[in-house]
């Protein structure tokens, strides 16, 4: 395949996506066309994406214009490094999720299975199209696009008005977010008219409209990204949305938002402040934390995901605040591991929150079930959906050998150089920084404890979950592709950081890719072996090892030399299901350590209620702090607004006079 041509089959798979949109409405209602043709065809157009962008990453930059747009403003294509890496993301995701949903939308929910089948490829095809823009009459297209298309999907089971507020709600930020970015491309262009990603590119921008082109891009991608206090969209959408939704907009929707903040920042602009790190560093930090926290109290399994992924996108940030800090100071070699970090956890995050999305996917389908309370035990029913889930729930964890561990590993391998910044402040509190990531970490382990636990191990809660059926052949394809791809980036880290390294050279000039071939494809070190390395196929050698000695010593040393029988309960003979650890109980300590940061509202009953109840609601103090003053104040205005509308056409005619005679007077001026 000649280098030159990659972009335009990249344009080929959107050309196919698109057309199995169109199939999708022409088949309406015919779940079995849609499910077991169209689904799986968008699953191989996911591949192909996967290799072409893959092949993207190492071939130089190529351009291409496509006569889409307006008769003026053709669409213009670009492939470098950056966008092939995110296209080779989308493809894996869009390959598992597609898989999946072959076997999953069985019935359809509540929108007919064509429509959704059209929602969920057009959706895939403007995300392709918005990593391959190179104008931002492009971007912003494939921007609006992919904010409609994911809005109807969000909204799929539109019966329910909770689902329609939460589709709203989405709609509504992504667009105040849109406003922000129309604004920066407006800067970036400075005064040229030419809004060409190549024109921004050749504007050198003074340090005060670079930061304000910086924070308008970090308000507008941050939007889509859910980072705090952008983030409260996140646990409403992803709960609404059928399973394969919330697994595509966690698994690269929000990365959408990061993909936008590497561009303006590390290819835009032509500078990068050090304040702008540690806002970064701030914001990443505390989202992180909120995240985790959150997460960890939640009852319902879909929102404990989407809470966990808000603390994902946290240390992702992180990251990529440190690359700007090391970046701003001329610490590139530095900035390069920051970087690398970044795109592990870009990679790993997509893979394995994806699987845990498809895994409750699976279990609502077989229990109807999402609440904690109510499900357990499901191991011995669903052990394809189990093993799945486990798989994702390690790697969640940031447990070796798997995805989650490398990518941990190396933003913690970030922070041990912070000592050598120039800013003796920073390398006072960075290093605390460093601490707090090393909590968020052992409360994410925490969280898929409990995710995990209270799901698939212990006894059925409900007598009905003794007839869960466990995932179709289609899901079980879903969960293997991605499963394998969280073992991969576990197992073979050297080799994925070589292909990083060519990411990380476009940005920031240099890579750590010849650093860590030097020891070898066994040993990842990202700086020298005798500061810190890692070896992630010994590690796993030796883990199987003593499961295997643990086993030979159980069964062939002691075999025939215990007794089974029935667990003394303490002399309490009638133990059930309902005596094990609940969500609740798991979630109270962090709840009772962390209680400034949420809004607890308990229900307390009187000794004369004939049924006595004990509840207690929490929710996010941003939405009261923040959204609820502004929803207020928007009223206000809007109500201010109405009294102009009078239904009088004498008076319009009279606000259309005064307006003309102000306009005149400024003209004038």
């Amino acid at each position: 395949m000649e280098h030159l041509l990659v972009v335009h089959y990249v344009v080929l798979v959107v050309a196919g996506w698109l057309v199995v949109a169109v199939l999708g409405l022409a088949n309406l209602r015919r779940t079995r066309v849609v499910a077991h043709v169209l689904f799986p065809v968008g699953a191989v157009f996911g591949l192909l994406l996967c290799g072409l962008g893959l092949t993207g990453v190492f071939s130089n930059p190529q351009q291409a214009i496509v006569p889409l747009g307006l008769p003026d403003l053709p669409f213009h294509f670009r492939l470098d490094g950056l966008s092939a890496y995110f296209l080779t993301v989308l493809g894996v995701v869009s390959t598992g999720v597609s898989a999946f949903s072959a076997g999953y939308f069985r019935k359809g929910e509540g929108t007919p299975p064509g429509l959704l089948c059209f929602e969920y490829h057009v959706c895939l095809a403007s995300m392709a199209v918005l990593l391959l823009a190179d104008d931002a009459y492009c971007f912003m297209v494939a921007w609006e696009t992919m904010t409609v298309s994911a809005t109807f999907l969000v909204m799929t089971n539109h019966r329910f008005a909770d689902i329609r507020r939460a589709a709203w709600l989405y709609f509504l930020i992504s667009h105040v977010g849109a406003l922000a970015l129309l604004l920066c491309f407006g800067l970036l262009q400075a005064n040229t008219g030419d809004y060409t990603f190549a024109n921004m590119r050749e504007q050198h921008l003074d340090v005060f409209w670079a930061s304000v082109a910086f924070l308008l891009a970090l308000f507008g991608f941050g939007t889509k990204a859910g980072i705090f206090p952008l983030h409260v969209w996140l646990p409403e959408a992803h709960p609404a949305a059928p399973s394969p939704v919330s697994a595509l907009m966690s698994g690269f929707v929000l990365k959408a938002g990061l993909y936008g903040v590497l561009r303006t920042v590390f290819d835009l602009l032509h500078v990068q402040i050090a304040w702008w790190g540690v806002l970064m560093l701030m914001l990443g930090l505390f989202t992180a934390l909120f995240g985790v926290v959150f997460s960890a109290i939640q009852t319902d399994m879909k929102r404990l995901l989407a809470y966990s992924s808000i603390d994902n996108i946290g240390l992702m940030f992180v990251s990529m605040g440190l690359a700007i800090l090391f970046r701003a100071y001329g610490m590139n070699a530095l900035a390069a591991l920051s970087m690398t970090a970044l795109f592990y956890q870009i990679a790993s995050h997509a893979a394995f929150k994806s699987l845990l999305f498809l895994g409750t996917g699976s279990v609502l389908h077989a229990t109807g079930e999402r609440n904690l309370g109510r499900l357990g035990g499901l191991i011995r029913f669903m052990p394809w959906t189990a093993w799945a889930a486990l798989v994702g729930a390690f790697a969640s964890a940031g447990l070796p050998p798997l995805s989650g561990f490398v990518s941990e590993w190396l933003l913690l391998q970030s922070f041990l150089f912070t000592p050598g910044l120039p800013d003796p402040f920073l390398n006072m509190v960075v290093p605390l920084v460093a601490a707090l990531i090393a909590l968020v970490a052992a409360l994410a382990g925490y969280t898929m404890v409990k995710f995990f636990g209270i799901i698939f191990l212990g006894q059925p809660r409900e007598a009905k979950l003794r007839e869960a059926r466990d995932a179709s052949p289609w899901e079980r394809v879903g969960f293997a592709w991605l499963a394998a791809i969280c073992v991969l980036l576990g197992l073979l880290p050297v080799q994925f950081v070589v292909v990083l390294d060519r990411i990380t050279q476009m940005l920031v000039g240099v890579g750590i890719g010849p650093t860590v071939a030097r020891n070898g494809w066994l040993l990842l070190a990202p700086t020298s072996v005798g500061r810190a390395s890692y070896m992630p196929l010994i590690f796993l050698l030796f883990f199987v090892a003593c499961c295997g000695l643990a086993w030979m010593l159980v069964r062939r040393l002691y075999h025939g030399r215990l007794r089974r029988a029935a667990p003394w309960a303490c002399g309490f003979p009638f133990v059930n299901a309902r005596m094990q650890d609940t969500a609740e109980g798991f979630g109270q300590p962090i709840r009772e350590i962390f209680a400034p940061l949420f809004r607890i509202e308990r229900r307390l009953p009187s000794p004369f209620d004939s049924h006595p109840v004990y509840s207690v609601t929490v929710t996010d103090r941003a939405w009261a702090l923040i959204y609820e003053p502004i929803a207020q104040l928007v009223k206000r205005v809007a109500a201010l607004a109405g009294l102009l509308q009078t239904g009088r056409i004498a008076v319009y005619l009279m606000h259309s006079f005064l307006v003309l005679i102000v306009l005149l007077l400024l003209v004038r001026r």
